[in-house]
């Protein structure tokens, strides 16, 4: 069910929703004790503050806690990802303009490398820039979405080599207590000023034939807003 509101409900809902003036600075969740406490959203924040914009979760329990099992293979393995799914254009974080939902993941997946410059980043937390797309052979209705074989599409420099449209970029993570926290240089994502924003938890899956679609939302946690609606609104910190 949750698979489906996150594919359906911000593709249907984000042209209507944009054009919405009165919006929530956060997003506020009620508890839900069905979900894993690590990923149970309460709260899910983006404020400027200073010459930074910072992506905050609360979850009602311990942050980064739940990890990804290792299979021992990159395909068919799992990634663990708390994600902020924007209004913000793909060309504002490096890729063509207008090529899917735009969303900040902090991702755990302990089967793979995909840092920029062939880095080591499996072994802990990290930030991504994803672009998504709907993908109905997604258990969670969304992709990453694919490069196709010889195409040669605008991405940024920290883009990891691997045919999806993702960056690898190197912001400052901290994970503390109930919280996750990223801190990105607004001078490299000058539009998030007023950007509209949600808060998902998600479980992610490579193909196991690694063929596109090569990585899935494959179970959506919790949606903060319930609906994918992107209610949050970036202002700055007060």
């Amino acid at each position: 069910m949750t698979g489906r509101i996150l594919a359906g409900a911000l593709i249907a809902g984000m042209v209507s929703l944009w054009a919405t003036t009165s919006l929530a600075h956060s997003v506020k969740a009620e508890p839900t004790e069905a979900v894993n406490a690590a990923f149970d959203i309460v709260e899910t924040t983006i404020v400027t503050k200073g010459d930074k914009a910072v992506f905050t979760t609360r979850v009602r329990g311990e942050a980064g806690s739940q990890k990804p099992a290792a299979t021992g293979k990159f395909e068919g393995s799992d990634v663990y990802a708390y994600v902020w799914p924007t209004s913000l254009n793909s060309s504002e974080i490096g890729f063509d303009k207008d090529q899917g939902i735009v969303a900040l993941a902090v991702t755990f997946h302990p089967d793979f490398d995909d840092a920029a410059y062939d880095g080591k980043n499996r072994e802990v937390w990290h930030p991504h820039w994803v672009v998504l797309a709907a993908d109905k052979a997604c258990g969670g209705g969304l992709k990453v979405i694919d490069i196709p074989e010889g195409a040669k599409p605008i991405v940024p420099k920290t883009w990891p080599g691997v045919p999806l449209l993702i960056d690898s970029p190197e912001y400052p993570t901290t994970f503390k207590g109930d919280a996750v926290d990223v801190e990105i240089p607004l001078n490299l994502i000058s539009g998030i000023a007023g950007a509209k924003f949600d808060g998902v938890t998600a479980g992610l899956k490579v193909n196991g034939n690694l063929h596109a679609p090569l990585l899935c939302v494959s179970n959506v946690f919790k949606v903060a807003s319930g609906d994918l609606s992107l209610p949050g609104k970036v202002m700055p910190a007060k």
